[in-house]
Protein backbone atom coordinates (compact mmCIF):
# COMPACT_ATOMS: atom_id res chain seq x y z
CA UNK A 1 0.00 0.00 0.00
CA UNK A 2 1.30 3.26 -1.56
CA UNK A 3 0.96 6.82 0.21
CA UNK A 4 1.37 10.08 -1.56
CA UNK A 5 0.48 13.59 -0.57
CA UNK A 6 0.10 16.04 -3.25
CA UNK A 7 0.19 19.79 -2.26
CA UNK A 8 -1.25 22.43 -4.60
CA UNK A 9 -0.51 25.85 -3.48
CA UNK A 10 -1.90 29.33 -4.95
CA UNK A 11 -0.08 32.11 -5.99
CA UNK A 12 -2.15 34.23 -3.75
CA UNK A 13 -1.58 32.14 -0.36
CA UNK A 14 -3.34 29.18 0.46
CA UNK A 15 -3.12 25.66 -0.16
CA UNK A 16 -4.42 22.40 -0.85
CA UNK A 17 -3.20 19.15 0.23
CA UNK A 18 -4.58 15.48 -1.19
CA UNK A 19 -3.62 12.54 0.76
CA UNK A 20 -3.81 9.45 -1.54
CA UNK A 21 -3.54 5.76 -1.30
CA UNK A 22 -2.85 3.79 -3.94
CA UNK A 23 -3.78 6.70 -6.15
CA UNK A 24 -6.77 7.06 -4.04
CA UNK A 25 -8.01 10.42 -2.68
CA UNK A 26 -8.74 9.62 0.97
CA UNK A 27 -8.30 13.43 2.71
CA UNK A 28 -8.54 16.47 1.28
CA UNK A 29 -7.22 19.69 3.70
CA UNK A 30 -7.61 23.31 2.36
CA UNK A 31 -5.66 26.00 4.30
CA UNK A 32 -6.81 29.89 2.64
CA UNK A 33 -4.19 32.71 3.19
CA UNK A 34 -6.48 34.71 5.67
CA UNK A 35 -7.24 31.55 8.15
CA UNK A 36 -6.96 32.47 11.75
CA UNK A 37 -7.35 30.56 14.86
CA UNK A 38 -6.42 26.88 13.52
CA UNK A 39 -6.21 23.51 16.03
CA UNK A 40 -3.37 23.78 18.09
CA UNK A 41 -2.90 28.09 18.19
CA UNK A 42 -2.10 29.57 21.49
CA UNK A 43 -3.83 33.01 22.79
CA UNK A 44 -3.73 35.65 25.65
CA UNK A 45 -7.71 36.28 25.69
CA UNK A 46 -9.85 38.11 28.17
CA UNK A 47 -12.98 36.52 29.89
CA UNK A 48 -16.09 38.07 28.36
CA UNK A 49 -18.91 36.74 30.03
CA UNK A 50 -19.23 33.89 32.51
CA UNK A 51 -22.64 31.40 31.70
CA UNK A 52 -22.93 29.42 35.45
CA UNK A 53 -25.77 27.72 33.82
CA UNK A 54 -24.11 26.32 30.87
CA UNK A 55 -20.51 26.30 33.92
CA UNK A 56 -18.71 27.99 30.90
CA UNK A 57 -17.02 31.17 29.97
CA UNK A 58 -16.99 33.13 26.62
CA UNK A 59 -13.48 33.79 25.92
CA UNK A 60 -12.32 37.00 23.57
CA UNK A 61 -9.25 36.00 21.65
CA UNK A 62 -10.12 38.50 18.27
CA UNK A 63 -12.99 36.31 16.37
CA UNK A 64 -15.95 38.25 15.52
CA UNK A 65 -17.80 35.84 17.95
CA UNK A 66 -16.50 35.08 21.51
CA UNK A 67 -14.62 31.62 21.92
CA UNK A 68 -16.25 28.96 24.16
CA UNK A 69 -14.15 27.53 27.22
CA UNK A 70 -16.17 24.86 28.92
CA UNK A 71 -14.98 24.46 32.79
CA UNK A 72 -14.10 20.70 31.85
CA UNK A 73 -11.72 21.91 29.28
CA UNK A 74 -9.43 24.13 31.89
CA UNK A 75 -7.75 21.21 32.48
CA UNK A 76 -6.64 20.17 36.21
CA UNK A 77 -3.52 22.47 36.53
CA UNK A 78 -5.50 25.53 34.84
CA UNK A 79 -4.44 27.59 38.52
CA UNK A 80 -0.86 26.92 38.18
CA UNK A 81 -0.95 28.20 34.53
CA UNK A 82 -2.54 31.35 35.64
CA UNK A 83 -0.27 32.00 38.49
CA UNK A 84 3.02 31.49 36.13
CA UNK A 85 1.48 33.30 33.43
CA UNK A 86 0.80 36.63 35.87
CA UNK A 87 4.60 35.84 36.91
CA UNK A 88 5.84 35.85 34.13
CA UNK A 89 4.39 38.93 32.90
CA UNK A 90 4.82 40.97 36.41
CA UNK A 91 8.47 39.93 36.26
CA UNK A 92 11.04 40.81 32.85
CA UNK A 93 13.43 38.33 34.73
CA UNK A 94 12.03 35.59 35.31
CA UNK A 95 13.17 32.27 33.72
CA UNK A 96 10.13 30.66 31.52
CA UNK A 97 10.53 27.12 33.24
CA UNK A 98 7.47 26.65 35.55
CA UNK A 99 8.79 25.31 38.76
CA UNK A 100 6.74 21.82 40.44
CA UNK A 101 7.26 23.75 43.74
CA UNK A 102 5.57 26.71 42.49
CA UNK A 103 2.47 24.38 41.61
CA UNK A 104 -1.23 25.15 42.25
CA UNK A 105 -3.81 22.30 43.44
CA UNK A 106 -5.72 20.65 41.22
CA UNK A 107 -8.75 22.17 40.17
CA UNK A 108 -12.18 19.89 41.67
CA UNK A 109 -13.59 17.93 38.57
CA UNK A 110 -17.25 18.98 39.79
CA UNK A 111 -16.67 22.96 40.56
CA UNK A 112 -18.16 25.63 38.93
CA UNK A 113 -16.76 27.95 36.55
CA UNK A 114 -16.88 30.93 38.72
CA UNK A 115 -14.66 29.25 40.98
CA UNK A 116 -11.81 29.63 38.44
CA UNK A 117 -12.42 32.91 36.57
CA UNK A 118 -13.79 36.24 36.95
CA UNK A 119 -14.74 38.52 33.89
CA UNK A 120 -12.21 40.61 32.29
CA UNK A 121 -9.91 38.36 33.27
CA UNK A 122 -6.84 37.84 31.02
CA UNK A 123 -6.17 33.91 30.28
CA UNK A 124 -3.68 31.47 28.20
CA UNK A 125 -5.60 29.25 25.92
CA UNK A 126 -5.66 26.86 22.94
CA UNK A 127 -7.96 26.38 19.90
CA UNK A 128 -8.93 22.76 20.16
CA UNK A 129 -11.73 23.10 18.01
CA UNK A 130 -11.75 25.34 14.73
CA UNK A 131 -15.06 28.19 14.37
CA UNK A 132 -17.51 26.06 12.93
CA UNK A 133 -21.31 27.74 10.64
CA UNK A 134 -21.87 30.68 13.56
CA UNK A 135 -19.76 29.31 16.19
CA UNK A 136 -16.49 30.75 17.50
CA UNK A 137 -13.71 28.40 17.98
CA UNK A 138 -13.70 25.95 21.08
CA UNK A 139 -10.71 26.50 23.47
CA UNK A 140 -9.04 24.78 26.27
CA UNK A 141 -6.61 25.90 29.05
CA UNK A 142 -5.25 22.67 29.39
CA UNK A 143 -1.49 23.38 27.23
CA UNK A 144 0.09 20.89 24.87
CA UNK A 145 2.94 21.46 21.97
CA UNK A 146 2.91 18.81 19.80
CA UNK A 147 5.63 17.32 17.62
CA UNK A 148 6.69 14.56 15.46
CA UNK A 149 7.48 12.22 17.99
CA UNK A 150 5.80 13.33 21.09
CA UNK A 151 3.61 16.06 22.60
CA UNK A 152 4.62 18.43 26.05
CA UNK A 153 2.05 18.91 28.41
CA UNK A 154 3.60 21.88 31.14
CA UNK A 155 2.33 21.55 34.35
CA UNK A 156 2.41 17.72 34.50
CA UNK A 157 5.23 15.09 35.33
CA UNK A 158 4.21 11.63 33.84
CA UNK A 159 4.59 9.97 30.76
CA UNK A 160 2.05 8.20 28.38
CA UNK A 161 2.87 5.82 25.87
CA UNK A 162 0.71 5.74 22.43
CA UNK A 163 -1.84 2.26 23.32
CA UNK A 164 -1.01 1.64 19.40
CA UNK A 165 2.89 0.71 20.54
CA UNK A 166 1.74 -2.78 22.06
CA UNK A 167 5.35 -4.27 22.66
CA UNK A 168 6.29 -4.20 26.28
CA UNK A 169 9.91 -4.08 25.96
CA UNK A 170 9.34 -1.44 23.78
CA UNK A 171 7.00 0.47 25.69
CA UNK A 172 9.51 0.12 28.52
CA UNK A 173 12.29 1.64 26.69
CA UNK A 174 10.46 4.73 25.65
CA UNK A 175 8.91 5.81 29.25
CA UNK A 176 12.23 4.78 30.59
CA UNK A 177 13.84 6.98 27.87
CA UNK A 178 11.71 10.16 28.14
CA UNK A 179 11.94 10.00 31.97
CA UNK A 180 15.43 10.54 31.66
CA UNK A 181 15.43 13.45 29.21
CA UNK A 182 12.16 15.49 29.82
CA UNK A 183 12.52 18.70 31.95
CA UNK A 184 10.78 18.85 35.09
CA UNK A 185 7.31 20.07 35.71
CA UNK A 186 6.43 18.76 32.13
CA UNK A 187 4.61 16.05 30.80
CA UNK A 188 5.41 14.17 27.93
CA UNK A 189 2.90 11.68 25.76
CA UNK A 190 5.21 9.28 23.26
CA UNK A 191 3.28 9.23 19.85
CA UNK A 192 2.58 6.03 17.50
CA UNK A 193 5.53 7.11 15.00
CA UNK A 194 8.07 7.53 18.19
CA UNK A 195 7.96 3.09 17.72
CA UNK A 196 11.73 2.03 17.44
CA UNK A 197 13.42 5.69 16.75
CA UNK A 198 16.64 5.98 18.49
CA UNK A 199 17.00 8.34 21.17
CA UNK A 200 18.65 11.45 19.65
CA UNK A 201 16.05 12.09 17.05
CA UNK A 202 13.31 11.86 20.24
CA UNK A 203 15.29 13.76 22.33
CA UNK A 204 15.97 16.56 19.29
CA UNK A 205 12.12 16.62 18.81
CA UNK A 206 11.45 17.40 22.93
CA UNK A 207 13.82 19.85 22.75
CA UNK A 208 12.09 21.90 19.64
CA UNK A 209 8.94 21.85 21.40
CA UNK A 210 10.78 23.14 24.51
CA UNK A 211 12.04 26.10 22.47
CA UNK A 212 8.51 26.68 21.27
CA UNK A 213 7.74 26.76 24.48
CA UNK A 214 10.06 29.59 25.33
CA UNK A 215 9.49 31.56 22.39
CA UNK A 216 5.83 31.61 23.96
CA UNK A 217 6.76 33.16 27.12
CA UNK A 218 8.66 36.03 25.31
CA UNK A 219 5.61 36.38 23.68
CA UNK A 220 3.11 36.26 26.47
CA UNK A 221 5.36 39.22 28.68
CA UNK A 222 5.00 41.98 26.51
CA UNK A 223 1.36 40.63 25.40
CA UNK A 224 -2.22 42.72 25.20
CA UNK A 225 -5.48 40.48 25.02
CA UNK A 226 -6.81 39.41 22.69
CA UNK A 227 -3.29 38.01 20.97
CA UNK A 228 -2.24 34.94 18.89
CA UNK A 229 1.27 34.07 21.64
CA UNK A 230 2.46 30.94 19.51
CA UNK A 231 1.13 29.86 16.31
CA UNK A 232 0.83 26.14 15.01
CA UNK A 233 2.93 25.27 12.02
CA UNK A 234 1.47 25.52 8.03
CA UNK A 235 -1.30 23.02 7.53
CA UNK A 236 1.13 21.12 4.83
CA UNK A 237 4.00 20.74 7.77
CA UNK A 238 1.64 19.86 10.56
CA UNK A 239 0.03 16.86 8.43
CA UNK A 240 3.56 15.84 7.08
CA UNK A 241 4.60 15.51 11.23
CA UNK A 242 1.48 13.41 11.81
CA UNK A 243 1.07 11.57 8.64
CA UNK A 244 4.52 10.75 6.56
CA UNK A 245 6.04 7.54 7.36
CA UNK A 246 8.53 4.81 5.34
CA UNK A 247 4.98 4.03 3.18
CA UNK A 248 5.09 7.46 1.80
CA UNK A 249 6.54 6.85 -1.64
CA UNK A 250 6.04 10.30 -2.95
CA UNK A 251 5.55 14.55 -1.84
CA UNK A 252 4.78 16.68 -4.71
CA UNK A 253 4.82 20.29 -4.40
CA UNK A 254 3.75 22.82 -7.09
CA UNK A 255 5.44 25.65 -5.70
CA UNK A 256 9.33 26.57 -4.99
CA UNK A 257 9.03 28.22 -2.02
CA UNK A 258 6.58 25.43 -0.34
CA UNK A 259 8.73 22.77 -1.78
CA UNK A 260 12.19 23.86 -0.14
CA UNK A 261 9.97 24.44 3.13
CA UNK A 262 8.43 20.97 2.82
CA UNK A 263 11.97 19.35 2.28
CA UNK A 264 14.11 21.12 4.43
CA UNK A 265 11.18 20.10 6.93
CA UNK A 266 11.23 16.41 6.11
CA UNK A 267 15.33 16.52 6.10
CA UNK A 268 14.91 17.96 9.71
CA UNK A 269 12.64 14.72 10.76
CA UNK A 270 13.08 12.30 8.23
CA UNK A 271 16.15 12.84 6.26
CA UNK A 272 16.08 9.09 4.76
CA UNK A 273 12.49 10.43 3.17
CA UNK A 274 14.03 13.84 2.08
CA UNK A 275 14.42 11.97 -2.02
CA UNK A 276 10.68 11.92 -1.84
CA UNK A 277 9.89 15.36 -2.15
CA UNK A 278 9.75 16.35 -5.46
CA UNK A 279 8.74 19.92 -7.50
CA UNK A 280 6.34 19.34 -10.08
CA UNK A 281 7.04 21.59 -13.20
CA UNK A 282 4.44 19.84 -15.44
CA UNK A 283 2.22 21.95 -17.54
CA UNK A 284 -1.08 20.67 -16.36
CA UNK A 285 -2.23 21.73 -12.75
CA UNK A 286 -1.10 19.73 -10.48
CA UNK A 287 -4.25 18.50 -8.96
CA UNK A 288 -5.63 17.97 -12.86
CA UNK A 289 -2.00 15.66 -13.63
CA UNK A 290 -2.86 13.27 -10.63
CA UNK A 291 -6.81 13.40 -11.76
CA UNK A 292 -7.58 14.75 -8.38
CA UNK A 293 -10.31 16.98 -9.45
CA UNK A 294 -11.67 14.22 -10.85
CA UNK A 295 -11.50 12.50 -7.55
CA UNK A 296 -13.44 15.51 -6.33
CA UNK A 297 -16.20 15.79 -8.12
CA UNK A 298 -17.27 12.10 -8.11
CA UNK A 299 -16.75 11.74 -4.23
CA UNK A 300 -18.60 15.13 -3.13
CA UNK A 301 -21.79 14.77 -4.40
CA UNK A 302 -25.01 13.80 -2.86
CA UNK A 303 -24.52 10.37 -4.71
CA UNK A 304 -21.72 8.89 -4.66
CA UNK A 305 -21.04 5.44 -6.35
CA UNK A 306 -18.72 2.64 -5.64
CA UNK A 307 -17.91 -0.83 -7.22
CA UNK A 308 -20.58 -2.94 -9.29
CA UNK A 309 -23.06 -0.64 -9.61
CA UNK A 310 -24.13 0.65 -5.90
CA UNK A 311 -24.11 3.71 -4.30
CA UNK A 312 -24.30 5.48 -1.06
CA UNK A 313 -27.19 8.79 -0.99
CA UNK A 314 -25.30 11.21 1.82
CA UNK A 315 -27.62 14.05 3.36
CA UNK A 316 -26.84 16.89 5.85
CA UNK A 317 -29.03 17.81 8.25
CA UNK A 318 -28.25 20.72 11.40
CA UNK A 319 -28.35 17.83 13.98
CA UNK A 320 -26.69 14.92 12.34
CA UNK A 321 -25.75 13.30 8.53
CA UNK A 322 -27.47 10.67 7.09
CA UNK A 323 -25.89 7.91 4.12
CA UNK A 324 -28.50 5.74 2.79
CA UNK A 325 -26.59 2.28 1.32
CA UNK A 326 -28.33 1.55 -2.07
CA UNK A 327 -27.44 -1.74 -4.23
CA UNK A 328 -28.23 -0.02 -7.67
CA UNK A 329 -28.14 -1.80 -10.48
CA UNK A 330 -25.81 -4.64 -8.51
CA UNK A 331 -27.53 -7.74 -9.87
CA UNK A 332 -27.40 -11.42 -7.70
CA UNK A 333 -28.03 -13.71 -10.33
CA UNK A 334 -25.79 -16.22 -9.00
CA UNK A 335 -26.11 -15.16 -5.33
CA UNK A 336 -29.51 -15.15 -2.94
CA UNK A 337 -30.62 -11.61 -1.47
CA UNK A 338 -28.97 -12.28 1.89
CA UNK A 339 -25.65 -12.63 0.36
CA UNK A 340 -25.88 -10.18 -2.11
CA UNK A 341 -26.58 -7.60 0.60
CA UNK A 342 -23.64 -8.28 2.55
CA UNK A 343 -21.51 -7.94 -0.29
CA UNK A 344 -22.82 -4.27 -1.43
CA UNK A 345 -23.01 -3.73 2.49
CA UNK A 346 -19.13 -4.95 2.75
CA UNK A 347 -18.27 -2.35 0.09
CA UNK A 348 -20.35 0.21 1.20
CA UNK A 349 -18.28 0.34 4.76
CA UNK A 350 -15.28 0.70 3.07
CA UNK A 351 -16.28 3.55 1.50
CA UNK A 352 -18.18 5.26 3.92
CA UNK A 353 -15.24 4.89 6.15
CA UNK A 354 -13.24 6.97 3.07
CA UNK A 355 -16.05 9.20 2.72
CA UNK A 356 -15.91 10.07 6.85
CA UNK A 357 -12.11 10.71 6.86
CA UNK A 358 -12.71 13.12 3.20
CA UNK A 359 -15.29 15.15 4.01
CA UNK A 360 -14.44 15.21 7.69
CA UNK A 361 -17.52 14.53 8.76
CA UNK A 362 -18.21 15.18 12.32
CA UNK A 363 -20.77 15.13 14.99
CA UNK A 364 -23.61 12.56 14.53
CA UNK A 365 -23.52 10.09 11.71
CA UNK A 366 -26.86 7.08 10.88
CA UNK A 367 -25.70 4.66 7.82
CA UNK A 368 -28.97 2.75 7.07
CA UNK A 369 -27.46 -0.44 5.15
CA UNK A 370 -29.51 -2.38 3.11
CA UNK A 371 -31.57 -5.10 5.15
CA UNK A 372 -29.99 -8.39 6.21
CA UNK A 373 -31.85 -10.91 8.65
CA UNK A 374 -28.44 -13.04 9.85
CA UNK A 375 -27.09 -11.14 13.23
CA UNK A 376 -23.89 -12.92 12.00
CA UNK A 377 -24.11 -10.99 8.83
CA UNK A 378 -24.79 -8.06 10.41
CA UNK A 379 -21.96 -8.38 12.56
CA UNK A 380 -19.64 -8.69 9.39
CA UNK A 381 -21.03 -5.41 8.51
CA UNK A 382 -20.20 -3.56 11.44
CA UNK A 383 -16.60 -5.23 12.04
CA UNK A 384 -15.45 -4.32 8.37
CA UNK A 385 -16.26 -0.94 9.30
CA UNK A 386 -14.33 -0.93 12.69
CA UNK A 387 -11.39 -2.26 10.73
CA UNK A 388 -11.71 0.62 7.78
CA UNK A 389 -12.31 3.18 10.12
CA UNK A 390 -9.04 2.29 12.54
CA UNK A 391 -6.91 4.88 10.20
CA UNK A 392 -8.86 7.98 10.74
CA UNK A 393 -7.54 10.32 13.17
CA UNK A 394 -10.29 11.70 14.30
CA UNK A 395 -11.70 9.60 17.61
CA UNK A 396 -14.98 8.37 17.02
CA UNK A 397 -17.25 5.62 18.35
CA UNK A 398 -19.34 3.06 16.28
CA UNK A 399 -22.35 1.34 17.74
CA UNK A 400 -23.70 -2.32 16.46
CA UNK A 401 -25.89 -2.78 13.11
CA UNK A 402 -29.58 -2.51 14.68
CA UNK A 403 -31.99 -5.35 13.52
CA UNK A 404 -32.90 -2.03 11.38
CA UNK A 405 -29.86 -2.04 9.43
CA UNK A 406 -29.40 1.10 11.31
CA UNK A 407 -25.23 1.64 12.51
CA UNK A 408 -24.60 4.74 14.69
CA UNK A 409 -21.69 6.53 14.76
CA UNK A 410 -19.94 9.81 16.71
CA UNK A 411 -16.75 11.41 15.27
CA UNK A 412 -14.92 13.76 16.48
CA UNK A 413 -15.05 17.58 14.82
CA UNK A 414 -12.22 19.96 15.25
CA UNK A 415 -12.22 21.77 11.59
CA UNK A 416 -15.43 22.51 9.68
CA UNK A 417 -16.67 19.65 7.40
CA UNK A 418 -15.33 19.74 4.00
CA UNK A 419 -17.66 21.04 1.13
CA UNK A 420 -17.12 21.22 -2.07
CA UNK A 421 -19.91 21.85 -5.18
CA UNK A 422 -20.31 19.17 -7.75
CA UNK A 423 -23.00 20.74 -9.67
CA UNK A 424 -22.78 23.85 -11.85
CA UNK A 425 -24.78 26.10 -14.39
CA UNK A 426 -23.76 25.38 -17.93
CA UNK A 427 -21.59 27.67 -19.02
CA UNK A 428 -22.90 27.86 -22.46
CA UNK A 429 -26.97 27.90 -22.17
CA UNK A 430 -26.56 29.74 -19.10
CA UNK A 431 -29.31 27.86 -17.38
CA UNK A 432 -31.77 28.41 -20.54
CA UNK A 433 -31.48 24.51 -22.04
CA UNK A 434 -30.16 26.14 -25.66
CA UNK A 435 -26.51 26.43 -27.36
CA UNK A 436 -25.46 28.40 -30.37
CA UNK A 437 -25.31 25.55 -33.65
CA UNK A 438 -21.75 23.90 -33.95
CA UNK A 439 -21.72 25.48 -37.55
CA UNK A 440 -21.78 29.19 -36.24
CA UNK A 441 -19.54 28.13 -33.68
CA UNK A 442 -16.75 27.10 -36.60
CA UNK A 443 -17.51 30.50 -37.50
CA UNK A 444 -16.14 32.34 -35.04
CA UNK A 445 -13.19 30.24 -34.64
CA UNK A 446 -12.46 30.94 -38.03
CA UNK A 447 -13.13 34.55 -38.08
CA UNK A 448 -10.12 34.55 -35.63
CA UNK A 449 -8.44 32.24 -37.08
CA UNK A 450 -8.55 34.03 -40.40
CA UNK A 451 -6.77 37.20 -37.89
CA UNK A 452 -4.04 34.83 -36.48
CA UNK A 453 -2.89 33.78 -39.74
CA UNK A 454 -3.46 36.78 -42.21
CA UNK A 455 -3.44 39.72 -39.81
CA UNK A 456 -0.44 38.51 -37.71
CA UNK A 457 1.03 36.24 -39.92
CA UNK A 458 0.96 33.14 -37.00
CA UNK A 459 2.06 29.95 -37.78
CA UNK A 460 2.61 26.75 -35.83
CA UNK A 461 -1.10 27.44 -34.32
CA UNK A 462 -3.25 24.68 -32.30
CA UNK A 463 -6.75 24.93 -31.41
CA UNK A 464 -8.19 23.26 -28.53
CA UNK A 465 -11.69 22.64 -28.76
CA UNK A 466 -14.10 19.98 -26.87
CA UNK A 467 -14.63 16.62 -28.32
CA UNK A 468 -17.93 17.24 -30.44
CA UNK A 469 -16.13 20.17 -31.85
CA UNK A 470 -12.93 18.56 -33.00
CA UNK A 471 -15.00 15.60 -34.45
CA UNK A 472 -16.95 17.92 -36.30
CA UNK A 473 -14.09 20.20 -37.36
CA UNK A 474 -11.64 16.76 -38.43
CA UNK A 475 -14.82 14.72 -39.83
CA UNK A 476 -14.45 13.15 -43.71
CA UNK A 477 -10.60 12.77 -44.93
CA UNK A 478 -10.81 15.09 -47.97
CA UNK A 479 -14.23 17.43 -47.33
CA UNK A 480 -13.12 18.16 -43.72
CA UNK A 481 -12.95 21.98 -42.11
CA UNK A 482 -9.43 21.33 -41.24
CA UNK A 483 -8.68 20.30 -44.90
CA UNK A 484 -10.65 23.19 -46.59
CA UNK A 485 -8.75 25.92 -43.84
CA UNK A 486 -4.96 24.59 -45.23
CA UNK A 487 -6.17 24.93 -48.55
CA UNK A 488 -7.33 28.36 -48.10
CA UNK A 489 -4.55 29.75 -45.78
CA UNK A 490 -2.11 27.65 -46.75
CA UNK A 491 -1.02 26.79 -43.42
CA UNK A 492 -2.18 23.64 -41.36
CA UNK A 493 -3.67 23.90 -37.86
CA UNK A 494 -3.46 21.51 -35.30
CA UNK A 495 -6.78 20.35 -33.47
CA UNK A 496 -6.57 19.27 -29.87
CA UNK A 497 -9.60 18.19 -28.37
CA UNK A 498 -9.79 18.85 -24.27
CA UNK A 499 -12.54 17.04 -22.29
CA UNK A 500 -12.80 19.88 -19.72
CA UNK A 501 -14.33 22.41 -22.14
CA UNK A 502 -17.52 22.95 -22.53
CA UNK A 503 -18.96 22.96 -26.04
CA UNK A 504 -19.09 26.55 -26.95
CA UNK A 505 -15.46 27.23 -25.46
CA UNK A 506 -12.17 27.37 -27.71
CA UNK A 507 -8.39 28.24 -27.29
CA UNK A 508 -5.86 29.48 -29.81
CA UNK A 509 -2.59 28.26 -28.54
CA UNK A 510 0.70 29.40 -30.62
CA UNK A 511 4.15 27.65 -31.10
CA UNK A 512 5.14 27.68 -28.23
CA UNK A 513 2.03 26.12 -26.25
CA UNK A 514 1.00 29.47 -24.95
CA UNK A 515 -2.38 30.76 -25.33
CA UNK A 516 -3.22 33.72 -27.70
CA UNK A 517 -5.93 35.57 -26.62
CA UNK A 518 -8.46 36.88 -28.99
Amino acid sequence: MSSELIINAHPGGGVEIALLRDKKIIELHQEHAETNFAVGDIYLGSVNKLMPGLNAAFIDVGHEKDAFLHYLDLGPQVKSLQKFARNLRGNAKMEPWPKQSENEADIEKTGKIGQVLNRFQQVVVQVSKEPISNKGPRLSSELSLAGRFVVLMPFEDSVSISKKIVKVDERNRLKKMVHSIKPKNFGVIVRTVAEDQPIEDIEKDLKDLIGKWGAMCDQLRTANPPQKILGESDRSLTIIRDLVNDDFTNIYVNDGYVFNQVKDYVKSISPSLEKIVKLYNGKLPIFEHFQIDKQIKASFGKEVNFSGGSYLIIEHTEALHVVDVNSGSTKGKEINQEESALQVNLEAATEIARQLRLRDMGGIIVVDFIDQKTPGNRKLVYERLKEEMKSDRARHKILPMSPFGLVQITRQRVRPEMSVVTTEKCPTCKGTGEITSSIVITDEIENNLRYFIQNLNMSGITLEVHPYIGAYLKQGFLSSTRLKWFLKYKKFVKIKTVNSLHFGEYRFLNANGEEIKV
